[in-house]
């Protein structure tokens, strides 16, 4: 792996894995404590249309996939808040019209062939150092606003009548935590995809929710779990020449398999020693 980072391609590779695993490690902790993994993945495969408006309209790729992001993340959370039973179809449905909208405005730009893989499974290899500096600010952003939420957000992670009580605004911290989800899928789309986002948002949390027991713990677990995902990840793709995204979405699944057995393990011996 040292060898490797003698190019530029992949020391920026490297910076925007371990942007991506902080930012990942405490947006992916709200998104499992809070039960918003389908809602995440609805936000995940409708920036595919955000993707096709910037191109479209020859806007800057982040501006445009995160304000086409935005704007779809608030109607998802207005609807999960207003029309609960009503909540899964439409997220299902804006998901299918996001990445359907993407694709044709795709296809109506013209003289531009775009590389459809590098959006679904990522090219954190092509990172250029720019979006870097834009990964840092906009991450930066998202850490200040949950530290200084972070007592309210705690709250209604665990308790919403309890934090409602407590004169929290809870539908405005709601809407807070889906923008922030928002901004967090378009950053990470080009490390790992469109497809396997959900996958990075969701393991290292799920694994870390099982040997901690508290929100911040839990958070700074995920992001050291990312932070080996994604070098692990890069390694293998460096190694064995395979694509990078893939390769991290799949050492992330291989460790949590084996934190299943690893607690099945577990639980059998606890029953063994108490008969």
């Amino acid at each position: 792996m040292i060898e490797a980072l003698q190019f530029e391609f992949m020391r920026n590779a490297l910076y925007a894995g371990l942007l991506t695993s902080i930012i990942c490690g405490i947006i992916g902790t709200l998104i499992v404590v809070n039960r918003l993994v389908f809602l995440a993945g609805g936000i995940a495969h409708s920036a595919y249309g955000g993707i096709g408006v910037a191109f479209f309209f020859g806007l800057p790729y982040m501006l445009g996939a995160i304000g086409f992001s935005f704007v779809v993340a608030m109607i998802m959370a207005a609807v999960s808040l207003k029309a609960k039973e009503r909540a899964d179809t439409i997220v299902g449905v804006l998901w299918a019209v996001g990445m359907a909208s993407g694709i044709l405005l795709l296809d109506l730009t013209p003289g531009y062939n775009v590389d459809l893989m590098s959006y679904l499974f990522g090219s954190i290899l092509s990172v250029p150092r720019s979006d870097l500096v834009s990964m840092a600010v906009i991450g930066g952003g998202i850490l200040l606003l949950v530290g200084y939420y972070f007592r309210d957000l705690l709250a209604m992670s665990y308790d919403e009548e309890f934090a409602q009580i407590r004169g929290i605004p809870v539908k405005r911290l709601y809407y807070m935590l889906i923008g922030m989800v928002a901004v967090t899928v378009v950053m990470v789309v080009q490390v790992v995809g469109l497809i396997l986002v959900i996958a990075l948002l969701t393991v290292p949390p799920s694994i870390s929710e099982k040997y901690t027991k508290s929100l911040a713990k839990m958070m700074i677990c995920s992001c050291f779990l990312g932070m080996i995902f994604t070098t692990g990840g890069l390694w293998l793709s460096y190694k064995f020449d395979v694509t990078s995204g893939a390769a991290i979405i799949f050492l992330a699944g291989v460790v949590f398999f084996l934190s299943l057995i690893l607690d099945r393990f577990i639980l059998v011996c606890r029953k063994n020693l108490e008969k």
